[in-house]
Protein backbone atom coordinates (compact mmCIF):
# COMPACT_ATOMS: atom_id res chain seq x y z
CA UNK A 1 0.00 0.00 0.00
CA UNK A 2 1.53 4.07 -1.05
CA UNK A 3 2.59 5.84 1.98
CA UNK A 4 -0.19 8.05 1.16
CA UNK A 5 -2.94 5.42 2.01
CA UNK A 6 -1.37 4.49 4.91
CA UNK A 7 -1.40 8.45 6.18
CA UNK A 8 -4.99 8.76 5.28
CA UNK A 9 -5.80 5.22 6.66
CA UNK A 10 -3.78 7.09 9.98
CA UNK A 11 -5.88 10.10 9.58
CA UNK A 12 -9.50 7.83 9.49
CA UNK A 13 -8.83 6.49 12.77
CA UNK A 14 -7.44 9.83 14.22
CA UNK A 15 -4.01 8.34 14.89
CA UNK A 16 -2.49 11.83 15.42
CA UNK A 17 -5.29 12.72 18.26
CA UNK A 18 -5.96 10.10 20.97
CA UNK A 19 -8.39 12.45 23.25
CA UNK A 20 -10.94 9.77 22.53
CA UNK A 21 -9.21 6.32 23.01
CA UNK A 22 -8.34 7.85 26.53
CA UNK A 23 -11.74 9.39 27.47
CA UNK A 24 -13.29 5.45 26.14
CA UNK A 25 -10.74 3.75 28.09
CA UNK A 26 -10.41 5.51 31.33
CA UNK A 27 -13.80 4.74 33.02
CA UNK A 28 -13.21 1.15 32.36
CA UNK A 29 -9.95 1.50 34.01
CA UNK A 30 -11.76 3.08 37.07
CA UNK A 31 -13.60 -0.35 37.03
CA UNK A 32 -11.02 -2.38 36.63
CA UNK A 33 -9.53 -0.73 40.02
CA UNK A 34 -13.02 -0.68 41.66
CA UNK A 35 -13.85 -3.70 40.97
CA UNK A 36 -10.70 -5.36 41.96
CA UNK A 37 -10.45 -3.24 45.23
CA UNK A 38 -7.47 -1.32 43.66
CA UNK A 39 -5.26 -4.97 42.96
CA UNK A 40 -6.14 -4.97 38.94
CA UNK A 41 -4.27 -7.63 36.79
CA UNK A 42 -1.93 -6.46 34.45
CA UNK A 43 -3.15 -8.15 31.92
CA UNK A 44 -6.93 -6.80 32.24
CA UNK A 45 -5.44 -3.57 32.10
CA UNK A 46 -3.08 -3.91 28.66
CA UNK A 47 -6.50 -6.00 27.46
CA UNK A 48 -8.77 -3.20 27.93
CA UNK A 49 -5.86 -0.52 27.40
CA UNK A 50 -5.79 -1.91 23.55
CA UNK A 51 -9.32 -2.50 23.31
CA UNK A 52 -10.44 1.34 23.84
CA UNK A 53 -7.44 1.89 21.05
CA UNK A 54 -9.22 -0.62 18.48
CA UNK A 55 -12.80 0.24 19.33
CA UNK A 56 -12.31 3.78 19.17
CA UNK A 57 -10.69 3.45 15.97
CA UNK A 58 -13.38 1.20 14.52
CA UNK A 59 -15.84 3.58 15.78
CA UNK A 60 -14.25 6.62 14.13
CA UNK A 61 -14.45 4.47 10.85
CA UNK A 62 -18.11 3.69 11.68
CA UNK A 63 -19.05 7.73 12.26
CA UNK A 64 -17.38 8.67 9.26
CA UNK A 65 -18.73 6.21 6.61
CA UNK A 66 -22.78 7.03 8.29
CA UNK A 67 -21.53 10.77 7.99
CA UNK A 68 -19.39 11.39 5.17
CA UNK A 69 -21.79 12.95 2.86
CA UNK A 70 -22.65 15.30 6.61
CA UNK A 71 -18.86 15.74 7.24
CA UNK A 72 -18.37 17.30 3.36
CA UNK A 73 -20.80 20.32 4.48
CA UNK A 74 -18.88 21.19 8.04
CA UNK A 75 -15.56 23.29 8.13
CA UNK A 76 -13.80 21.30 10.35
CA UNK A 77 -14.61 17.96 9.14
CA UNK A 78 -14.89 18.47 5.30
CA UNK A 79 -11.00 17.07 5.15
CA UNK A 80 -11.58 13.97 6.62
CA UNK A 81 -10.18 11.07 3.93
CA UNK A 82 -13.69 9.98 3.23
CA UNK A 83 -15.67 12.91 3.10
CA UNK A 84 -12.87 14.05 0.75
CA UNK A 85 -12.49 10.99 -1.19
CA UNK A 86 -8.93 10.18 -0.30
CA UNK A 87 -9.88 7.04 0.93
CA UNK A 88 -13.15 4.89 -0.30
CA UNK A 89 -15.54 2.72 1.14
CA UNK A 90 -14.22 -0.61 0.73
CA UNK A 91 -11.03 0.16 2.24
CA UNK A 92 -12.82 2.07 5.20
CA UNK A 93 -14.18 -0.84 5.68
CA UNK A 94 -11.76 -3.00 5.35
CA UNK A 95 -9.86 -0.99 8.30
CA UNK A 96 -13.06 -1.68 10.35
CA UNK A 97 -13.28 -5.10 10.04
CA UNK A 98 -9.76 -5.77 11.10
CA UNK A 99 -9.85 -3.76 14.07
CA UNK A 100 -12.91 -5.79 15.22
CA UNK A 101 -11.22 -8.67 14.91
CA UNK A 102 -8.50 -7.41 16.57
CA UNK A 103 -10.44 -6.41 19.38
CA UNK A 104 -12.76 -9.76 19.31
CA UNK A 105 -9.38 -11.88 19.63
CA UNK A 106 -8.69 -10.04 22.84
CA UNK A 107 -12.22 -11.53 23.91
CA UNK A 108 -10.25 -14.77 24.07
CA UNK A 109 -8.30 -14.16 27.39
CA UNK A 110 -11.44 -13.49 29.56
CA UNK A 111 -14.41 -15.02 31.21
CA UNK A 112 -17.80 -16.16 29.18
CA UNK A 113 -20.09 -13.10 30.77
CA UNK A 114 -17.62 -10.12 29.62
CA UNK A 115 -17.92 -12.65 25.43
CA UNK A 116 -22.06 -12.52 26.28
CA UNK A 117 -21.27 -8.74 26.84
CA UNK A 118 -19.16 -8.00 23.97
CA UNK A 119 -22.02 -7.94 21.00
CA UNK A 120 -23.82 -5.03 22.84
CA UNK A 121 -20.40 -2.63 22.04
CA UNK A 122 -20.87 -3.39 18.30
CA UNK A 123 -24.72 -2.51 18.15
CA UNK A 124 -23.70 0.81 19.91
CA UNK A 125 -21.18 1.50 18.09
CA UNK A 126 -23.68 0.93 14.72
CA UNK A 127 -26.01 2.65 16.19
CA UNK A 128 -24.33 6.13 17.35
CA UNK A 129 -23.81 7.95 14.46
CA UNK A 130 -27.98 7.79 13.07
CA UNK A 131 -28.73 9.34 16.40
CA UNK A 132 -27.86 12.56 15.95
CA UNK A 133 -30.45 12.29 13.00
CA UNK A 134 -33.43 11.55 15.13
CA UNK A 135 -32.82 12.56 19.01
CA UNK A 136 -31.82 15.63 20.45
CA UNK A 137 -28.95 14.67 22.40
CA UNK A 138 -26.91 11.90 20.62
CA UNK A 139 -24.36 12.91 23.13
CA UNK A 140 -26.05 10.40 25.29
CA UNK A 141 -25.80 7.66 23.07
CA UNK A 142 -22.36 8.32 23.17
CA UNK A 143 -22.08 7.94 26.92
CA UNK A 144 -24.22 4.53 26.46
CA UNK A 145 -21.66 3.24 23.97
CA UNK A 146 -18.43 4.56 25.82
CA UNK A 147 -19.69 3.47 29.31
CA UNK A 148 -20.34 -0.23 28.18
CA UNK A 149 -16.61 -0.51 28.70
CA UNK A 150 -17.53 -0.53 32.10
CA UNK A 151 -19.79 -2.80 32.65
CA UNK A 152 -17.12 -5.30 30.40
CA UNK A 153 -14.39 -4.17 32.27
CA UNK A 154 -16.72 -5.39 35.57
CA UNK A 155 -17.57 -8.22 34.54
CA UNK A 156 -14.08 -9.24 33.62
CA UNK A 157 -13.10 -9.02 37.42
CA UNK A 158 -15.54 -10.33 39.12
CA UNK A 159 -17.90 -12.17 36.74
CA UNK A 160 -21.00 -10.83 38.05
CA UNK A 161 -22.59 -7.72 37.68
CA UNK A 162 -22.83 -5.47 40.68
CA UNK A 163 -24.89 -2.53 41.74
CA UNK A 164 -21.77 -0.19 42.03
CA UNK A 165 -21.02 -0.98 38.65
CA UNK A 166 -24.12 0.60 37.12
CA UNK A 167 -22.86 3.58 39.54
CA UNK A 168 -19.80 3.90 37.60
CA UNK A 169 -21.60 3.11 34.52
CA UNK A 170 -23.95 6.32 34.69
CA UNK A 171 -20.87 8.48 35.91
CA UNK A 172 -19.73 7.77 32.84
CA UNK A 173 -22.97 8.64 30.57
CA UNK A 174 -23.30 11.95 32.82
CA UNK A 175 -19.77 12.33 32.05
CA UNK A 176 -19.77 11.94 28.18
CA UNK A 177 -23.48 14.15 27.68
CA UNK A 178 -21.54 17.41 29.53
CA UNK A 179 -17.54 16.90 27.58
CA UNK A 180 -19.42 15.87 23.99
CA UNK A 181 -21.97 18.64 24.34
CA UNK A 182 -18.32 20.98 24.75
CA UNK A 183 -17.14 19.68 21.96
CA UNK A 184 -20.40 20.54 19.88
CA UNK A 185 -20.39 23.61 20.68
CA UNK A 186 -17.16 23.52 17.82
CA UNK A 187 -20.12 22.43 15.30
CA UNK A 188 -23.07 24.29 16.43
CA UNK A 189 -23.70 27.16 13.54
CA UNK A 190 -22.60 24.00 10.85
CA UNK A 191 -25.07 21.41 12.43
CA UNK A 192 -27.73 24.33 12.72
CA UNK A 193 -27.52 25.07 8.87
CA UNK A 194 -27.44 21.05 7.68
CA UNK A 195 -29.99 20.30 10.19
CA UNK A 196 -28.02 17.94 12.49
CA UNK A 197 -28.91 17.68 15.69
CA UNK A 198 -26.63 18.11 19.22
CA UNK A 199 -27.44 18.98 22.88
CA UNK A 200 -25.18 21.86 21.90
CA UNK A 201 -28.25 23.14 19.53
CA UNK A 202 -31.06 22.03 21.93
CA UNK A 203 -29.91 23.79 25.59
CA UNK A 204 -28.65 26.80 23.73
CA UNK A 205 -28.41 29.33 25.59
CA UNK A 206 -28.62 26.64 28.71
CA UNK A 207 -26.06 25.00 27.83
CA UNK A 208 -23.99 25.52 30.65
CA UNK A 209 -26.65 24.45 33.16
CA UNK A 210 -27.08 21.49 31.43
CA UNK A 211 -23.12 20.34 31.89
CA UNK A 212 -23.40 21.81 35.36
CA UNK A 213 -25.85 19.01 36.37
CA UNK A 214 -24.51 16.39 34.08
CA UNK A 215 -21.05 16.52 35.62
CA UNK A 216 -22.25 16.88 39.04
CA UNK A 217 -24.38 14.07 38.43
CA UNK A 218 -21.22 12.21 37.22
CA UNK A 219 -19.44 12.97 40.79
CA UNK A 220 -22.49 11.85 42.98
CA UNK A 221 -22.05 8.92 41.29
CA UNK A 222 -18.72 8.06 41.34
CA UNK A 223 -18.63 8.73 45.15
CA UNK A 224 -21.59 6.48 45.98
CA UNK A 225 -19.65 3.63 44.21
CA UNK A 226 -16.83 4.39 45.71
CA UNK A 227 -18.47 4.03 49.08
CA UNK A 228 -19.56 1.05 47.93
CA UNK A 229 -16.75 -0.35 47.18
CA UNK A 230 -15.08 1.24 50.89
CA UNK A 231 -12.70 3.67 48.82
CA UNK A 232 -10.39 5.91 51.22
CA UNK A 233 -10.80 9.76 51.48
CA UNK A 234 -8.12 10.53 49.31
CA UNK A 235 -10.40 9.50 46.20
CA UNK A 236 -12.92 11.77 47.66
CA UNK A 237 -10.85 14.46 48.11
CA UNK A 238 -9.76 14.06 44.05
CA UNK A 239 -13.36 14.14 43.36
CA UNK A 240 -14.15 17.73 45.74
CA UNK A 241 -10.38 18.96 43.14
CA UNK A 242 -12.58 17.51 40.20
CA UNK A 243 -15.82 19.67 41.17
CA UNK A 244 -13.69 22.88 41.17
CA UNK A 245 -12.51 22.58 38.08
CA UNK A 246 -15.61 21.55 36.88
CA UNK A 247 -16.87 24.98 38.29
CA UNK A 248 -14.82 26.70 36.61
CA UNK A 249 -15.52 25.26 32.98
CA UNK A 250 -19.19 25.83 33.43
CA UNK A 251 -18.49 29.17 34.31
CA UNK A 252 -16.58 29.94 31.25
CA UNK A 253 -19.90 28.25 29.46
CA UNK A 254 -21.90 30.88 30.63
CA UNK A 255 -20.31 33.31 27.67
CA UNK A 256 -19.59 32.63 24.39
CA UNK A 257 -17.56 29.78 24.01
CA UNK A 258 -15.23 30.15 20.65
CA UNK A 259 -14.42 26.69 18.63
CA UNK A 260 -10.88 26.35 19.64
CA UNK A 261 -11.83 26.82 23.19
CA UNK A 262 -14.24 24.44 23.54
CA UNK A 263 -11.94 22.30 21.83
CA UNK A 264 -9.39 22.83 24.38
CA UNK A 265 -12.25 22.50 27.43
CA UNK A 266 -13.09 19.29 26.02
CA UNK A 267 -9.85 17.51 26.14
CA UNK A 268 -9.13 18.61 29.33
CA UNK A 269 -11.09 15.88 30.63
CA UNK A 270 -9.12 13.40 29.58
CA UNK A 271 -7.12 14.95 32.85
CA UNK A 272 -9.86 15.26 35.12
CA UNK A 273 -10.22 10.96 34.12
CA UNK A 274 -6.58 10.71 35.11
CA UNK A 275 -7.19 12.37 38.29
CA UNK A 276 -9.80 10.41 38.95
CA UNK A 277 -8.04 7.02 38.36
CA UNK A 278 -5.38 8.24 40.33
CA UNK A 279 -7.44 9.35 43.18
CA UNK A 280 -8.91 5.59 42.93
CA UNK A 281 -5.39 4.55 43.46
CA UNK A 282 -4.42 6.51 46.29
CA UNK A 283 -7.82 5.87 47.80
CA UNK A 284 -7.44 2.02 48.01
CA UNK A 285 -3.13 2.36 49.46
Amino acid sequence: MPSSKWRMLADLIRLPNQSGTLLLMLPSLWALLLASQGRPRLLLLAIFAAGAFLMRSAGVIVNDLADRSLDRQVERTSHRPLASGALGIPEALLAAAVLIALAAGLLLFLNRLTLLLSPVAILLIALYPFTKRFIHLPQLMLGIAFGWGVVMAWAAVRNALDPPMWLVYGATICWALAYDTIYALQDREDDLRIGVKSAAIFFGSRVWVAVAASLAGMLILLALAGRHMGVGAAYYGVLAAVGGFFSQQVWRLRHQVPPNLAFAMFKQHVWVGVAILAGLWAGFL
